[in-house]
């Protein structure tokens, strides 16, 4: 977090008291869930993290070891654990989410978001906490309605490639919707639209495209995009992101309605990478790859829920997102 970022996001978050709650984070060492953690502790809240390392980074949460708010748990969420009560919120978090990643590591999202879904539920019943499910606008395949609400069904292909993330994540939300069921748990669905910001990773299977076209940009390196690029995607800024997935897991009464947040924004995957050209003073071209299997041609949410139920709606745009997130990867490049 910058001191900026933090600040702005405390300020959007003053209605919100965290003050004197317990909560687990899984998956806490990632992008969004070291966010998540540090945004608990600066409203005076305390932490467990509990993140295995697989693709969360240990730099992540390092500078939040030495406090007594929080506490890190080296674990695997698909295994059950153990954890000393009370707890208010369970706000499961862990998954690898990187497109690249899906081809590595199908097993592992799989478990993560319905074993692990199930094991961080047994959690939270055990000591009748809040539950969060981060779920994703990829539960909505390839959608035929566009801005897309959380009314549609979705348009996934069980045996493709994205099926793991995508059925994983579908499951996920029924087994939230199970435990709210049969054991009257208080479930909380956010279906996150792409989000951007500081500690998203470029490196390897893990980059996704907004740090990795940074990456290549500042480097005068060729712009991959996949497809044609005219594919659009919605960017919501990481401080917004987090302010609406902590207005879904405290706001009372909403228990089992799934709510995206996302930035309603549509932009091609070219105007994009042209974006972060033009921003960075890069030299770089565009190369062009071929599209992955079932890749979905427009992403766009529908935020009329959010708007209404958590009284959120994105406040960042992009490309003062860009601005802030190549000042960073700049930083990290430059060195100290």
């Amino acid at each position: 977090m910058t001191k900026n970022d933090t600040q702005v996001l405390l300020d959007h978050l003053q209605d919100i008291s965290l003050s004197e709650k317990r909560i687990l984070v899984t998956g806490g060492a990632g992008f969004l869930g070291s966010w998540m953690c540090e945004t608990i502790i600066r409203k005076e809240g305390s932490v467990i993290c509990a993140d295995n390392l697989s693709s969360g980074r240990y730099s992540n949460i390092e500078h939040l070891i030495h406090l007594s708010q929080f506490t890190f748990v080296n674990h695997d969420i698909s295994h059950p654990l153990e954890i000393d009560g009370p707890l208010d919120y369970v706000m499961h978090l862990a998954s690898r989410a990187s497109p690249l990643e899906f081809t590595q590591y199908p097993l592992e999202i799989l478990k993560s978001n319905t074993l692990g879904t199930m094991n961080a539920l047994e959690i939270a019943r055990k000591f009748d906490a809040s539950f969060l499910f981060t779920s994703t606008s990829e539960i909505y395949g390839d959608p035929s309605v566009t801005p897309t609400p959380e009314t549609y069904r979705g348009n996934v292909n069980t045996i493709g490639i994205r099926g793991c993330y995508d059925e994983a994540k579908r499951a996920g939300e029924a087994i939230c919707m199970a435990f709210h069921r049969e054991y009257g748990t208080d479930v909380r669905i956010a279906r996150i639209f792409n989000t951007y910001g500081p500690k998203m990773r470029s490196d390897g299977h893990y980059g996704r495209v907004v740090p990795r076209f940074i990456d290549q940009a500042l480097n005068n390196r060729p712009i991959t995009i996949f497809g044609d690029g005219l594919q659009t995607r919605s960017f919501c800024y990481v401080t917004d992101q987090i302010e609406g997935l902590v207005r879904l897991a405290c706001i009372p009464e909403l228990t089992g309605t799934p709510i995206n947040i996302g930035n309603p924004l549509e932009v091609t995957i070219i105007d994009l990478a042209k974006r972060i050209i033009d921003r960075t003073g890069s030299k770089s071209e565009l190369e062009f790859h071929e599209l992955p299997e079932d890749d979905p041609r427009r992403r766009c949410p529908d935020i009329s829920r959010a708007r209404e139920l958590l009284n959120w709606a994105p406040k960042v745009d992009l490309n003062t997102g860009l601005d802030a997130m190549i000042q960073v990867v700049s930083r990290i490049k430059q060195g100290p």
